[in-house]
């Protein structure tokens, strides 16, 4: 028995680096068989079988007999496609919502003597996998160019920073590698998740969604939003999914350390490899609502100043979740299409920490009790921003609502290109539209509590400038009030700096001024660098009261800070199967040294992922690392880089380049 190599072409598999037959459902396959004299159809009788799992049967779908006679058929189709001396070659369609995984094949043939089957041989093992180019398969997408990118791409680019200083982290999903897809297997396997559930997407992200973390069920990842990473990998260190995954199988043990994107990146490889067309998606100034209501509240005291301690729910500067591709029976018609699954873990879900799949449609149109978790989804793009004042007694005013800050902006990358496209309008309708009203009052249907009350706005404009500071800077703030009152305004205002993890949680506060003003400028110097973070952001808040009117303004700024970039330059000729070498140049250009650097470096279809240790980079000195590579696929392709210390996080490079065949 011996498969086609066709096979991997017409499938489009022909990028795995496996050495075994890899096929889609609901799309037919050759295998050959040599028999030991010609085939006889009218005496002969014969079916190759499929097995999958440890107890197969029958009637669950795990053993599958496949009939080469239209007389005799049975869910997969079978058909002989060319008999030459003793070799027939037999086309097989396995059914397009079989379970998806790794099968066993046996050809069994009939004799005198009763069945008689040929014997276990690994080498004739099989993977299925789901189908985005079968119309029958639950994961189909109509849209090639789209296929190419949410399928077999293995170069990921995923948006961080702010919504009005956009940073990118280039990304290799890796879903190709060797071992990547056994590791997948092994998700569900130590899911425990019943084998006749894996041909079923919904079952399948779902689950994975859950195993992701390791919260709850000793799953691929361990977060960490500390900023102290000495027992693991930190979160921006990763330069892609094939080390993590790699190392979950080997030492079956949760691997540290996680945040966001890199839950959502190592996701994305999970559903690319197996076959669910899917895409990271990052949302900016994410609600994280702990209450499980539509309003992030931010709670002032009575001079109009942030109480912190009673201030619980944040939002995330930006967070990052994935999107999958899939139809959904189990909803209304018109629900289909782009599901949100976020393995980050935030809220549990059903028990566990999990979230969706829930219908992008239904978020956009509030139809929120659909499941998966639309709720939770629908509260991280839609919630209000409400300002509260509390007086002593503790009673509670709202004092200003902000209905457009939550769910800025969402993006991903565009197919086919290194571009970025804004996906905000397949969440959201137009702030102001009747539809965005239509569907937040659906969502108040299903029991979304939203802030009622419309508090009268300021006649004192506040306006925060964008920033643009590269670590270590000093630099000057400037408030701008504009006064739209025919009289004289005075300002008692709060101004709040602090360094903030990316998540909205305040590290350290680094200013605090009580000025009474008519206009401001600040001088900032360096006293936010002994507070600094990792992905560090400056945080601004002020709020104020109007002396005259008592009203109060309010103005928020995120701030992200560049960092030092690493050089990655490759030479050579690139040509597959010839010699190259990439070489990363680093400078340290602070005033201290920097230790326990770790660097990294991987490329898809050119670079497993290998990485390099310094224990020391003195303020000024450079470094030079140098390795080199062979290409073993054609194309347009990158070498990415991270650098990574204590006390400098987000350092990367890249460098793109096209190897010939």
């Amino acid at each position: 028995m011996q498969p086609d190599e066709s096979n991997k072409m017409g499938h489009h598999t022909m990028l795995f680096n496996s050495d075994y037959l890899i096929v889609r459902r609901g799309q037919e396959f050759q295998v050959k068989i040599t028999f030991n004299r010609p085939y006889k159809p009218a005496e002969d009788k014969f079916a190759v079988e499929f097995v999958i799992g440890s107890s197969p049967q029958y009637s669950k779908g795990t053993y599958i007999p496949v009939f080469p006679t239209k007389e005799r058929q049975s869910t997969w189709e079978g058909r002989i496609t060319n008999t030459s001396d003793n070799v027939v070659t037999m086309g097989i369609t396995p059914a397009a919502n079989c379970i998806v995984g790794k099968y066993h094949m046996y050809v069994a043939v009939l004799t005198p003597h009763g069945i008689r089957r040929t014997k276990r041989d690994n080498s004739r093992d099989l993977y299925i996998l789901f189908n985005p180019w079968a119309a029958d398969d639950a994961v189909f997408l109509n849209d090639e160019k789209e296929r190419k990118e949410c399928v077999m791409t293995e170069m990921g680019i995923i948006y961080h920073g702010a919504y009005d200083d956009v940073a990118e982290r280039d990304w290799n999903y890796g879903q190709f590698n060797y071992g990547v897809l056994d590791a997948c297997l092994y998700i569900m396997d130590r899911s425990e998740m019943p084998i006749t559930n894996r041909g079923d997407p919904i079952k399948v992200t779902r689950k994975a969604s859950a195993m992701l973390n390791s919260r709850d069920d000793e799953g691929v990842l361990v977060g960490n939003w500390s900023g102290d990473y000495t027992y693991g990998v930190a979160p921006t260190s990763w330069t892609g999914s094939t080390d993590i995954l790699l190392s979950y199988t080997s030492s079956k043990m949760p691997i540290c350390y996680a945040q966001c994107w890199v839950y959502a990146a190592v996701f994305n490889t999970f559903l690319r490899c197996l076959g669910i067309p899917s895409r990271v998606v990052t949302n900016f100034y994410s609600a994280h609502d702990n209450d499980g209501n539509l309003k992030t509240d931010i709670i002032l005291d009575e001079n109009g100043r942030i109480d912190r301690n009673r201030t619980r729910d944040s939002i995330w500067n930006y967070h990052c979740w994935n999107e999958c591709y899939m139809s959904r029976p189990d909803l209304p018609p018109g629900f289909g299409g782009w599901q949100v699954v976020d393995a980050t873990p935030q809220e549990t879900s059903d028990g566990m920490y999990r979230c969706g799949p829930a219908s992008v449609q239904a978020i956009k149109h509030g139809q929120i009790c659909y499941p998966f978790d639309a709720a939770f989804v629908f509260a991280e793009v839609n919630s209000d921003v409400v300002f509260y004042s509390r007086s002593k007694d503790g009673t509670m005013e709202p004092v200003k609502v902000n209905r457009t800050h939550v769910g800025r902006m969402v993006l991903t990358k565009s197919p086919g290109d290194v571009t970025r496209r804004d996906i905000t309008n397949q969440y959201k309708f137009s702030e102001g539209r009747t539809e965005e009203r239509t569907a937040l009052e659906k969502a108040e249907e299903y029991g979304c509590k939203r802030e009622k009350s419309d508090p009268a706005l300021a006649d004192v404009d506040l306006v925060l400038p964008t920033l643009e500071i590269s670590i270590g800077d000093d630099f000057e703030l400037n408030l701008e009030f504009i006064n739209r009152s025919d009289e004289q305004r005075t300002a008692d205002v709060y101004i709040n700096g602090s360094v903030v993890y990316y998540t909205g949680v305040t590290s350290s506060e680094f200013l605090f001024r009580t000025p009474t003003l008519c206009a401001l400028k600040e001088k900032l110097s360096k006293k936010y660098m002994k507070h600094l973070v990792e992905q560090a952001n400056l945080h601004f808040i002020v709020t104020g009261k109007i002396r005259e009117t008592g009203q109060i303004v309010t103005a928020m700024k995120v701030v992200t800070l560049r960092n030092p970039k690493l050089t990655v330059e490759v030479s050579g000729v690139a040509k597959v199967s010839e010699e190259m070498m990439a070489t990363v140049e680093f400078t340290n250009p602070f005033s201290f040294s920097l230790e326990g650097v770790y660097i990294r470096m991987e490329g898809p279809g050119v670079m497993m992922p290998k990485n390099r240790y310094y224990s020391l980079i003195p303020a000024g000195s450079s470094l030079t690392w140098t390795e080199l590579f062979i290409p073993h696929r054609a194309g347009e392709t990158r070498v990415i880089a991270t650098l990574d210390c204590p006390a400098l996080r987000q350092v990367h490079g890249q460098a793109t380049f096209t190897v010939e065949a």
